[in-house]
């Protein structure tokens, strides 16, 4: 079984978890708005996060020989360790309500946003359970402030929604105006150059919209899956916050797994490996996904159209791209918690900074704050200074698990 030693590894572990975890939810992002059922998507991106899993397991897991207190992934199959088991699954549980939860809301509030609120629940709450049960081998001087960081990107990130929203409102509010302006009374000296008119009207309405415009607000709306105009508020921001606490629970739950701290197992018996917590892990993700999403295929939520599993199999349209997803996620998950054994689970939920990476995707593929106020960039780019900063200071914080 390999395992990370050493202070460096674990912090690279760290970067490539941030990475996969920040990109894949910009990829089923952008199935949604290309009209994608979210039902659909996530059961696709759900068979290769298990499959992520499983070639961990097999891989790593395997690599060496068996020891007594560190035996390979099959050994450990066969072993009496149930209460730890129970622990990893629990996590995956809770881990795959929080990702179902955010694949509404990153329609509903924003890819950015939702990624920052729930990245903070996630360090607050997450983070603080990970300092104690890792019996504080985090340095608590370094670690909170770094805590203290990301809670103080997550207003300024609160700051860019609410600024951002004013924009688009202001947008759509003038283009309704303009639109009014235009549809009005044509005078004698307009008519004789009415041809000319028609062919702007023409050339305007069949150009692509641009990136920020309102014209590409309307456009975008007619070609998503979930539909957001007249959605209020409250409910993205509500499953957005549920989501959080899901995320800030499967961590500490991880780390009960595999650390035994509160002493289930029994005399003799070895702690869960990581590769084996993560399979269980991933398991009961997979069967809860499965569940709840074939569910949703005939009970949608939030306006969404009614499908079947026979409609599910037969769209192919995007399948690529969500499979590539659940692979990302899979393999972040998996790097993540192999960091967090060598380093703390407190310093690994610095990856919880991926909105840095989620925002990246959202202004370079979706045009997120294209167009917006001087106002809105400002606090753009101080809540992503504010973010590499707690990265940073989180990783600096990580020790070295005896």
């Amino acid at each position: 079984m390999y395992l990370v030693e050493s202070k460096g590894g674990a912090i690279a572990c760290m970067i490539l978890a941030l990475l996969s975890l920040g990109t894949w939810p910009a990829i089923l992002t952008l199935l949604e708005r290309r009209g994608r059922l979210p039902q659909h998507t996530y059961l696709d991106y759900t068979i290769t996060n298990l499959l992520a899993a499983i070639i961990i397991a097999f891989t790593f897991g395997q690599i060496g020989s068996t020891k007594p207190d560190s035996p390979n992934f099959i050994t450990q199959l066969a072993q009496d360790n149930w209460p730890s088991v129970m622990f990893a699954m629990a996590g995956g549980i809770v881990l795959s309500l929080g990702n179902l939860a955010t694949q509404y809301a990153w329609a509903l509030v924003g890819l950015s946003v939702t990624e920052v609120i729930t990245s903070s629940i996630t360090v607050v709450i997450g983070s603080t359970l990970n300092y104690f049960l890792d019996d504080k081998i985090n340095k608590a001087e370094i670690l909170f402030p770094g805590v203290a960081c990301f809670l103080i990107a997550v207003f300024l990130g609160s700051a860019v929604h609410r600024s951002n929203a004013d924009d688009n409102k202001a947008k759509l509010r003038d283009f309704e105006k303009a639109k009014q302006e235009a549809s009005g009374p044509v005078t004698e000296i307009e008519t004789n150059s009415s041809k000319d008119l028609e062919t702007n009207v023409t050339n305007r309405t069949s150009a692509k919209p641009k990136e920020g415009t309102a014209s590409f607000l309307i456009e975008l709306e007619k070609k998503r899956a979930i539909k957001v105009f007249g959605k209020k508020k409250i409910i993205g921001l509500g499953i957005t916050f549920f989501a959080g606490l899901c995320f800030s629970l499967f961590s500490p739950a991880f780390n009960l797994a595999t650390n035994d701290q509160w002493n289930r197992l029994k005399q003799g018996v070895p702690k869960l490996v990581v590769y084996t917590a993560f399979f269980y892990f991933s398991v009961s993700c997979f069967i809860i996904a499965l569940i709840l999403n074939i569910g949703l295929l005939y009970y949608p939520v939030l306006g969404l159209p009614k499908s079947s599993f026979k409609a599910y199999l037969n769209d192919w349209n995007g399948r690529g791209w969500a499979y590539l997803a659940g692979f990302l996620c899979g393999f972040g998950n998996g790097l993540q918690f192999m960091g967090g054994q060598a380093a703390g689970y407190a310093a690994a939920d610095s990856v919880q900074a991926l909105p840095l990476v989620s925002t990246f995707w959202g202004v370079v593929l979706f045009g997120e704050y294209r167009r917006s106020s001087r106002k809105t960039y400002l606090l753009l780019f101080s809540m992503l200074f504010m973010f590499i900063s707690a990265v940073a200071v989180l990783m600096a914080s990580s020790g070295h698990r005896k």
